[in-house]
């Protein structure tokens, strides 16, 4: 029996606490097939539609909004934060829980508040600086703190004795072989195998800009044998491609097989969330970062270290316009001893082991 016999995951609300909270779990079972996980979330969270699919036992507790500052006032006075903290308690008992990890998001905070209640391991992750504010809270019970980025302690001192262990990446992502998979995806979109690929996808909020500019250079890029493949992002109005184009630009929703919008890709557009620089660093994808503009500017810090590490580009979102696309993709896209140089520096700064690291640190929180 090793140390590990039963795990409570936290981590809800967006993709960028769920993929990796999932990608963990799957550590988990690759080596232990017997041990016990069980996921907290939401009645309202993302997590709904993609932790049981995965075949994980998913408990729903109620989780309240947070005030952004975070002081023991914040925990001492809320009747609601310790019911839902009691709910969280129920089921780290009946599973007999060795161990919380919480991955961020207002699910987190009950289970914190439950596992200092008592006294047993808890493990956050975190990717962001400055820090999500359920994330903030809980490193105010636990010393345990591990990161997804090598910039991160350096930039928020609550972070400065984090560990790094990197990000948990879904195992197609961080296994991919971006070459030997490239023709088999691009027939699997329709794209052809001999001309240059252009891979974007802003997300599923937020990318309306990406959009707009991508459409506007369609003609110029076709006419430079440029394929795109465009995720539009499915909460997000479609916007006019241009049709009767040289070659193929291939338009879709939504993609859950991100591995293989990689894999065809030559270069990628995509803002800068977490997940996003974690992923295409790991595999080694040369991109061209938008971060989002719209709020503390963590997109912009999850992005320049890759950039000044060469591994990309970075834009404002106000600068990204057709014919700064026009002026930059072109040449870039054509140019395979570039991309190439990219794509390797890029490879030198991400990592593929983050689940796996992410382990060993757990293990060595529970046996202290």
């Amino acid at each position: 029996m090793g140390p590990l016999r039963s795990v409570v995951l936290a981590g809800g609300g967006t993709g960028g606490h769920i993929y990796p909270l999932l990608a963990f779990a799957d550590c988990l079972r690759r080596h232990d097939p017997g041990v016990r996980i069980t996921c907290l979330g939401t009645p309202k969270g993302m997590e709904n539609e993609l932790i049981p699919p995965h075949g994980y036992d998913l408990r729903q507790i109620p989780a309240y909004q947070l005030p952004r500052s975070v002081n023991m006032n914040l925990v001492r006075t809320p009747g609601r934060m310790w019911t839902a903290a009691r709910a969280a308690g129920k089921v780290i008992d009946e599973v007999q829980a060795d161990a919380v990890v919480g991955f961020g998001g207002y699910v987190s905070v009950p289970a914190y508040l439950a596992a200092w209640r008592r006294e047993l391991p808890m493990v956050i992750h975190e990717v962001n600086v400055p820090p999500g504010v359920a994330n903030r809270l809980g490193m105010k019970f636990t010393k345990n703190v591990a990161v997804g980025f090598p910039h991160q302690p350096s930039q928020a001192e609550s972070l400065r004795d984090a560990t790094v262990v990197g990000v948990p990446l879904r195992r197609s992502i961080a296994a991919l072989d971006r070459y030997a998979l490239r023709n088999a995806a691009r027939a699997h979109f329709g794209l052809r195998p001999d001309l240059p690929v252009l891979f974007v996808a802003g997300g599923s909020s937020g990318a309306r800009s990406i959009n707009l500019a991508v459409s506007g250079a369609a003609k110029e890029l076709a006419r430079n044998g440029v394929q795109v493949l465009h995720v539009m992002g499915a909460r997000n109005e479609p916007v006019p491609i241009p049709t009767d184009l040289p070659v193929p630009y291939v338009t879709l929703p939504y993609l859950s097989e991100m591995e293989l919008g990689y894999a065809a890709a030559d270069l990628m557009l995509a803002r800068g969330g977490a997940m996003t620089c974690a992923e295409v660093a790991a595999i080694g994808l040369p991109t061209i970062y938008v971060p989002y503009p719209h709020s503390n500017q963590e997109q912009k810090r999850n992005a320049l270290p890759v950039v000044e590490a060469g591994g990309g580009v970075l834009v404002d979102d106000a600068e990204l316009t057709p014919d700064w696309l026009e002026r930059t993709v072109i040449p870039l896209i054509r140019d395979p001893q570039r991309l190439y140089a990219m794509g390797a520096a890029a490879a030198a700064y991400g990592r593929r082991d983050g689940d796996e690291a992410l382990r060993s640190f757990v293990i060595q929180a529970v046996v202290r």
